[in-house]
């Protein structure tokens, strides 16, 4: 049995820019795709830490600008 620090992970990103750690040697699930980044669970964690700023779904960003923008 390997180590936890030496399992492998990736970052996968789906259509609605939410992320998630996933296994490198399993194939991504449906929708979603290889960020970029990968190395062990808790890299790829502090990784989507940095990056991932706005937690609501793309498609909520997106409704709610288009609301405000119509406001303005």
């Amino acid at each position: 049995m390997r180590q936890p620090d030496e399992v492998r992970f990736k970052v996968v990103v789906n259509h609605e820019e939410q992320y998630s750690v996933w296994w490198s040697d399993r194939p991504n699930p449906p929708g979603w795709q290889d960020e970029g980044t990968d190395g062990t669970r808790q890299e790829c964690l502090d990784h989507i830490d940095r990056v991932w700023k706005d937690m609501r779904p793309r498609s909520v960003r997106t409704a709610r600008e288009a609301i405000q923008g119509v406001k303005a």
